[in-house]
């Protein structure tokens, strides 16, 4: 008969045997995570070192000073200026336009999905939203060039072909399910308890929704209004069709203005001489952009902790 120690130690070997295969495996799934999390970093080094190298070749010809504060833009005919104001006007005032579309419009539309639409109701209309996020951008520029511009001109005689709230109005159409679908699941993350325990001191539907449940769920909000701004900045094809290619100084929504993406693909499609000044100027525009969207992201996570609540 085996003793109790030779008894003890028998069942720890039984035990390891056991579990070691059980182990390895949830060595392995973490090591793949960690290598998923790993490109995605080195992905963004490598974006980061592209820009970098090239726009500290256009600093070296280019003075910083006349790049962020100059307000010509006019890299390809002479006299040539880097002034980057114009590119930065135009691509705000896409992105503020298209903000004020779709961040009111896409919280109503999520409350109403979230506090007050029935289920069969929600099922139809939700699929219907992710359609909009399904179409490609090219068909929203033609959209915005055919439709929403001789709208506009008729109504405004004085707007432009080419317009930025032509621009604005279709990419806070673009935008619009991504803070709709956002602001949904900010809204139905809040415990069903704290609507019962507002209903029960007498709060209707609408005082719940707005001092309740609305304010529970801000930092997702706050979250889904942030990530859409930074998908409006990054906007191209469609902004390039809609608004045109005019580099402005201008905050008249009106006028024709050219963006800091569609200068890009306009650079890197043209005839533009490799290792040119002209050709660097784009990495110069491209970091700019990077370092915009990168404050963007940071302000967002700062409002999410800043707003976040713990249930």
């Amino acid at each position: 008969m085996a003793t109790a120690p030779e008894a003890t130690g028998a069942q720890a070997g039984a035990f390891v045997r056991k579990f070691r295969p059980q182990h390895a495996k949830e060595a392995g799934i973490k090591l793949v995570a960690f290598l998923c999390a790993a490109v995605s970093v080195l992905t963004t080094l490598g974006i980061l070192y592209v820009l970098a190298s090239q726009a500290i070749t256009f600093f070296r010809e280019v003075p910083p000073s006349e790049f962020f504060f100059g307000s010509q833009w006019n890299p390809l005919i002479e006299p040539r200026s880097f002034g980057v104001l114009p590119l930065i006007t135009g691509t705000l005032l896409i992105t503020v336009g298209a903000g004020a579309i779709a961040i009111p419009l896409g919280l109503m539309v999520g409350i109403y999905l979230s506090e007050y639409a029935h289920p069969r109701v929600r099922g139809v209309l939700k699929p219907i939203l992710e359609i909009l996020a399904g179409i490609p951008t090219v068909v929203y520029g033609y959209f915005a060039l055919f439709f929403i511009t001789p709208l506009l001109r008729e109504a405004f005689p004085s707007v432009q072909v080419y317009n930025a709230a032509s621009g604005a109005i279709v990419v806070g159409i673009m935008v619009l399910p991504l803070v709709t679908s956002l602001c949904e699941d900010a809204l139905g993350a809040v415990p069903k308890a704290l609507r019962e325990a507002a209903h029960g001191l007498g709060a209707t539907k609408l005082e719940a929704t707005l001092r309740i449940v609305v304010p529970s769920a801000l930092s997702g909000i706050m979250a889904s209004f942030i990530l859409a701004l930074s998908r409006a900045v990054g906007e191209t094809m469609a902004v390039t069709l809609a608004a045109g290619a005019r580099p402005q100084l201008t905050f008249n929504p009106a006028d024709s203005v050219q963006t800091m993406t569609a200068y890009i693909v306009g650079v890197t499609s043209g005839d533009v001489r490799q290792g040119s000044t002209a050709y660097n100027s784009v990495f110069a525009v491209g970091i700019t952009l990077f370092a915009m969207t990168m404050v963007m992201n940071l302000l967002a996570i700062r409002l999410v902790r800043r707003f976040r609540s713990a249930y």
